[in-house]
């Protein structure tokens, strides 16, 4: 992809532009080491992130890693010492390893907003993405939103094993493994041979027989671990397919994409099918009515259900984007809700949490563009 590289002076004013309005907002300005402890925080991103982060090792503070965003660090941050509710904004360095010459910077400037406030969620997306949308308005951008929450909760309603439930959901994020699992489990996929004379040699052995004629043990796992690893796999051949009913539902779901508006009256049409998905479906219908008092109209917004699968893994309801008029350039802003990444980093302690960021970059190029 080819990115716009505006002068650095330029990158900086806007970035400082954006802080304002943050700030405006009622946002406290924070900072971040550029250095960040490498272990938990890297397993918090997603697999995009994780392979191009910048990781070294220090002598005193173990494994590290250049800051790939800031959003991870601010909540960490919080967790540890903010009041409730509370603001954030920040404007710094993102470091990101990229794999050819010329595609993206890696680094970049980052400026921010995070609100952290347990009265009224769904409020707190419309401000969020009210103020974005009223910041980057003069770029004419293209906004996409989505709910990883709905898709979420239609996967934990399904009437099958707690693994294949569990499997589903460790993989929202990565929508091919999504679907070729789905496709398995109801049944719309053959068995891959190398799988089938595996299960063949257990169903007519057992697991210990296996290992022993695999020659010495190498790896880290252990006969037990191994041992139950391929318990698991014959569990899971004998499971019976997702039902038909259940399993269309879910590619419907992850193919709908409509006006906001739109979406919300097919949500209510399947429900009665899938009724695990109502919670979160009156959030959404909730949110759409908080975007409406913002001026945002639900009949014009783009909704797509699968929006953001592809991007932070700590994402785990609304999300949006914004996007500009060229396919090549990366999302100019994005943002979305991370409820459950406020649990990991407080240790069971927890906080409704929303945010976004924006690419001031990208900002600069396009105002210099439409000059």
């Amino acid at each position: 992809m080819t990115e716009i590289a505006p002068p650095r002076a330029a990158v900086r004013a806007e970035g400082e532009a954006l802080m304002a309005t943050f700030r405006a907002a009622g946002a406290l300005p924070v900072e971040c080491d550029m250095l960040q402890p490498a272990g938990t925080l890297l397993d918090l991103y997603g697999e995009d992130i994780r392979a191009r982060a910048y990781v070294t090792a220090d002598p005193l503070r173990g494994e590290m890693m250049l800051r790939p965003d800031f959003t991870v660090p601010v909540v960490e941050t919080h967790m540890a010492h903010g009041a409730d509710p509370a603001r954030y904004c920040y404007l710094g360095e993102v470091f990101r390893k990229q794999d050819r010459p010329g595609a993206r910077p890696s680094e970049f400037l980052q400026v921010g907003f995070e609100l952290f406030d347990r009265t009224e969620p769904q409020a707190a997306d419309a401000e969020v993405f009210a103020l974005f949308a009223q910041a980057l308005a003069p770029l004419g951008l293209r906004a996409v939103t989505g709910d990883i929450g709905i898709l979420m909760a239609a996967v934990r309603g399904l009437k099958t094993t707690e693994r294949r439930r569990a499997a589903l959901l460790r993989h929202v994020w990565r929508p091919h493994r999504f679907r070729a699992l789905l496709d398995r489990f109801s049944g719309r996929s053959a068995m891959a041979p190398a799988r089938a004379r595996l299960l063949e040699r257990l169903t007519s052995g057992s697991a210990q027989d296996l290992i022993g004629a695999a020659g010495p043990m190498i790896g880290l796992r252990s006969e037990d671990e191994i041992a139950a690893r391929a318990a698991a796999l014959v569990e899971d051949a004998a499971a019976p397919p997702l039902a038909a009913t259940e399993a269309a539902l879910l590619y419907d779901l992850l193919t709908l994409e409509a006006p906001a508006g739109a979406a919300l009256r097919h949500l209510r049409g399947i429900e009665p099918m899938l009724p695990a998905i109502a919670p979160a479906v009156d959030r959404f219908e909730a949110r759409l009515a908080a975007l409406a008092a913002h001026g945002i109209d639900p009949e014009t917004l783009p909704f797509e259900a699968g929006h953001g699968r592809s991007s932070m893994e700590y994402y785990d309801g609304f999300v949006f984007s914004f996007h500009a008029a060229n396919p090549d350039l990366p999302p100019v802003a994005t943002g979305g809700r991370y409820d459950a990444l406020t649990e990991v980093l407080g240790q069971g302690r927890s906080i409704p949490a929303v945010g976004g960021v924006i690419r001031p970059a990208l900002v600069a190029g396009l105002r210099g563009d439409a000059a």
